[in-house]
Parts: C-alpha cells; sequence; structure tokens
C-alpha cells in the first residue's frame, strides 16, 4: 500500500476497474467471486462511474459489508435525470445518487469523468464538487480525463486526484500533467495500463477501442517480450503514478497482473528504452479518452 498524493488515503499499486461488472448478462455469481477475489487478493482500489450500467448497484450488493476495506472511486458529472450535464447541480446530484446506488455514506474519490477544457475553466464544477468535500460527502475531489484539460486539473489548485491513460503506446500524460501531479501532492490512478491489449491483435481490430493503440503498437511488435507483465509493470510504476486499474470479469486475469505488479518496477534499462522510443516514434499521439 502507497500514499494516494497528500490525500491521507492509502492505496494498492492495482485496482480493479468495475466497468465490466456493468454488463446486465453478467452473473450476479460471477460479479461476486470476481469483487470479493480482488479485496481477498489485496485490491483495495475499485473504481466505477455513473456511465458503467449495474456497476455501481453491483459494487453495494456484493461488498456493502466490507466497505471499510476498501478506496471507493466512481465519477459523475452527467446523467443526473432533469439536469443538464456538467453543471453543478449535476455534479451535487451525481454525488448523491452515487452515495445511494454504492449504499455508503462517503465517496473516497469522486471524479469529473473527462468534464470539457471549456467547463473546467468556468470552475462551476470544480466549485459543486468542493462543497462536496467540505460536507464530508466525498474525501478526495478529483478529475479524469486527457491532454489539456488534464494540464489545466493539474495545475488548477481544484483537486487532489487525477485519473488518465498511461501505458506503453499512451504516455504524453508522464511528460505533462503527472509532473505536476507530483509537485501539488496529487494522488493519480492510471487507466487502460494495459493498453486494451492491443498485441493480440493480428489485424487492425476495426471500430474497437484497441484500433488506435494497434497502430501505435507497430514499432514495438515482433520484441517477443511478454507484453501483459511489461505493459502492467510500466505503468504501475511509472513516474508519478500511484495505482493502476485494471477493468477485468476474469479473477484469474487479475491475479495474473497482480503477480506481475508483485514482482516490481521493469529493469530500469527496458524502462527507459520504452520511454524513449515513445518519445522517438510520437506523431502527436494524444492521450485516449
Amino acid at each position: 500500500m502507497i500514499d494516494f498524493g497528500n490525500s491521507g488515503l492509502r492505496v494498492p499499486k492495482l485496482g480493479l476497474g468495475a466497468g465490466l461488472l456493468g454488463d446486465a448478462s453478467l452473473d450476479e455469481r460471477e460479479v461476486a467471486r470476481l469483487l470479493h477475489g480482488a479485496l481477498d487478493a489485496g485490491v483495495t482500489l475499485i473504481d466505477s462511474a455513473r456511465s458503467y450500467g449495474l456497476s455501481e448497484e453491483r459494487i453495494a450488493r456484493h461488498l456493502r459489508q466490507r466497505r471499510d476495506e476498501l478506496v471507493l472511486s466512481t465519477k459523475g458529472g452527467y446523467g443526473v435525470d432533469g439536469v443538464e450535464d456538467w453543471t453543478a447541480a449535476a455534479v451535487t446530484g451525481g454525488v448523491e445518487a452515487a452515495l445511494e446506488r454504492l449504499g455508503t455514506d462517503r465517496l473516497d474519490v469522486f471524479f469529473l469523468h473527462s468534464c470539457p477544457i471549456e467547463t473546467l475553466e468556468r470552475g462551476e464544477v470544480a466549485r459543486a464538487l468542493e462543497e462536496a468535500v467540505r460536507a464530508g460527502k466525498v474525501r478526495v475531489a478529483g478529475y479524469s480525463g486527457e491532454n489539456q484539460a488534464l494540464e489545466l486539473a493539474a495545475r488548477s489548485g481544484a483537486f487532489g486526484a487525477l485519473m488518465c491513460s498511461v501505458n506503453l503506446v499512451d504516455q504524453r500524460a508522464l511528460d505533462g500533467a503527472l509532473g505536476e501531479a507530483a509537485r501539488r501532492g496529487l494522488g493519480v490512478i492510471a487507466k487502460r495500463p494495459l493498453a486494451n491489449a492491443c498485441w493480440e491483435f493480428t489485424d487492425r481490430p476495426v471500430g474497437k477501442y484497441a484500433e488506435v493503440y494497434w497502430e501505435r503498437f507497430a514499432g514495438l511488435r515482433g520484441r517477443g517480450l511478454d507484453w501483459p507483465e511489461v505493459a502492467a509493470r510500466f505503468a504501475a510504476f511509472a513516474p508519478g503514478v500511484s495505482s493502476m486499474v485494471v477493468g477485468t470479469r476474469s479473477l484469474a486475469h487479475l491475479r495474473q497482473i497482480a503477480a506481475a505488479v508483485d514482482r516490481g518496477p521493469l529493469d530500469e534499462a527496458l524502462a527507459h528504452e520504452l520511454r524513449a522510443w515513445f518519445r522517438a516514434a510520437d506523431r502527436g499521439w494524444i492521450g485516449q479518452v
């Protein structure tokens, strides 16, 4: 467990991204096995969002009695009935709705979920989230996003946590916002640490999340490395990253990634080589939302 910036929270290097648990076709027994198995394995950071289907309700259903064992984060700013997205009311209502769905009296982290930069600049939603922190409903105010909006959030002083894409083929934040986050003592969660497993596709995965990463990965293909392990260790121990979340519905997969992370940082020479490769190959590669 490590400090989550200056927030006072402690987090594991590996967390569970609960997006896939929102699928209504997923059997409840499978959901319960994954959630309890994650906590039993020390994966005690669980991240959800308003837009993740049944995810929040299922976390409440299966982990209500284990609430004090986990750091619970979720995301919002939109999707509140009768309220315009990305307004103070959407944030306030989103926090209240998340508390109810998650069956808890506090959210450890609440992220503004890919909030547009123009909205961030106005400050209304950040102030609403600050009010939720003052009221004790949220412990840490966070921003989840990429590129210029992420950089603005990092230097704004309005947030104690950031979430952004960090992986072998998505390193923009490492040379930008995460340096500022470290200077300010912000906790950072890396998402997409396994780059959507882009190395698994022989042909271009047209229309899939992995397509952009598949294109970028061309420069690394053929190296013969154990890419799941390399990717996991690269992201988990990247400079400025507190923790990373892996989205999966398989407990065996989660345990495999946990074992990789337990082996610690990559060899320094390999980590340096992968950072240098990205900088040389970069063709204006922006962070992927």
